[in-house]
């Protein structure tokens, strides 16, 4: 006689926020997967929904109150976690009919409430997770967390009140993660935290074991290299430009590490970046950039930048647009200072006005995607290694090169793809450009 199995609870999951996230996300949906729940790509099929919310800005608060409306109001079932749990009297004062709020990387509470909510008939037969675990993003890439936390106290961040200071995780156990979705398919590692550059601090970088014999140190340069034995590209976000980053640049001209530094300048002039208790020497910065293309000419620098900061004065501005001149960053976000609750900056004087922002914005959006526009027109009449996001089945396909992250920067659009699949990598004839992404050709 056949046995007929229960059928488990299924769980939806909505994620906001960054990278980070995210990855908070397929934990929880990785443990509860093998604690046997289903998992459902729609509200109608869910018997609990998750959202995991962001709590950085007041708009991102506001996009989390709305995600939880709309899944209280489709399914009725919902599990707050994330960011905002640190402000459950808000969302349930709000929301009173949510099943439970939990805090941000509190991964056995949101599981526990998930039991508790949704308990899963027990059945011996089943084992529903694979190795690697189960993941948000497509196939061929992943984001790997080294961290949590940070020990800045930026005047405009609240990230440390809400996800503490620096935590990082053991190197041995980050590699055997990172071996696991490379088995499983990974081609891209991308490397986050909220300070990369800080990795292994907290453990006075003590070196660890590795299962196959040797060790590694708990250190970013050490851990990078280790990362780009294992055949997949290796991608760095969120780094800080400490003196030791310069030890990671020669990694990248060997071909170990990604040419792509992702750092948060976030202004250039001196007098901003002290208001911000951020790091202030401009000029310093401006000498390793060179020193740097010195040693790895293909590296991609990116970075983000507040405007409208309380006090920036137009002297500010224009003295951060002279030095993105000078700079030559290849890729740059920008954004419009916006007050957060709890943030240390907005109890500044020099409030700037929405309208000035917004004409700020509009500038220093225009001056970098110029720069963008000229350093990728240099590109034209190169060949490329690119990495397949998105095929068609008729010829057409997107990617990204080496210098580009996925979702926040540009791409590489093909023509005459053929057969090619997500994940694929291969060389690429670049034959134009505009100001944030190429267009080319595969080379058989």
């Amino acid at each position: 006689m056949a046995i007929e199995l229960p059928s488990p609870p299924k769980v939806g999951m909505v994620s906001l926020g960054c990278p980070k996230n995210l990855v908070d996300s397929e934990r929880i949906l990785t443990k509860l997967r093998s604690d046997g729940y289903g998992l459902s790509p729609d509200y109608a099929g869910a018997d609990i929904v998750l959202v995991n919310t962001c709590g950085f800005l007041d708009s991102a608060k506001e996009e989390s109150l709305d995600a939880i409306g709309e899944a209280i109001a489709e399914n009725g079932r919902v599990i707050v976690t994330g960011c905002m749990g640190d402000e459950a009297d808000r969302i349930r004062e709000r929301f009173p009919k949510v099943l439970a709020i939990t805090g941000a990387h509190q991964y056995e509470a949101v599981v526990g409430a998930v039991h508790e909510a949704a308990p899963v008939p027990p059945s011996p037969y089943v084992d529903l997770v694979p190795e690697a675990g189960l993941k948000l993003t497509p196939r061929h890439y992943s984001y790997l967390k080294i961290s949590e936390g940070c020990n800045h106290r930026c005047s405009f961040c609240i990230i440390p009140s809400i996800r503490g200071d620096l935590v990082s995780r053991r190197p041995d156990a980050i590699l055997r993660e990172a071996e696991k979705l490379v088995a499983a398919g990974t081609r891209e590692l991308l490397v986050i935290s909220q300070d990369t550059s800080a990795y292994g601090l907290d453990l006075r970088h003590a070196s660890y074991p590795l299962k196959g014999g040797g060790e590694v140190r708990a250190h970013m340069t050490d851990l990078a290299r280790d990362l780009g034995k294992l055949g997949a590209w290796v991608r760095l976000h969120y780094v800080y430009p400490y003196p030791h980053v310069d030890q990671v640049i020669p990694l990248m001209a060997e071909g170990l590490v990604l040419p792509y530094l992702d750092i948060p300048f976030q202004h250039a002039s001196p007098r901003v970046l002290k208001a911000m208790k951020r790091p202030a020497n401009d000029a310093k910065v401006l000498e390793r950039l060179a020193a740097w293309r010195a040693i790895c000419p293909d590296i991609a620098v990116r970075s983000s930048f507040v405007v409208g900061f309380p006090g920036e004065t137009e002297q500010d501005f224009q003295y951060l647009l002279d030095w993105l001149d000078e700079a030559q960053l290849d890729r740059v976000g920008a954004f419009r200072f916006e007050p957060v609750a709890g943030a240390a900056a907005n109890a500044l004087p020099g409030a700037v006005p929405d309208e000035v922002k917004e004409e700020r914005y509009a500038r220093i959006m225009a001056k970098t995607a110029a720069i963008s526009a000229a350093k990728l027109a240099a590109k034209i009449g190169r060949t490329l290694d690119v990495i397949i996001d998105v095929a068609d089945g008729e010829g057409g396909a997107t990617g990204r090169s080496k210098a580009d992250a996925p979702e926040i920067d540009g791409e590489v659009h093909l023509r005459d793809a053929g057969a090619l699949a997500p994940g694929d990598i291969v060389r690429v004839e670049i034959e134009d450009a505009d100001e944030h992404d190429l267009f080319g050709v595969p080379l058989a």
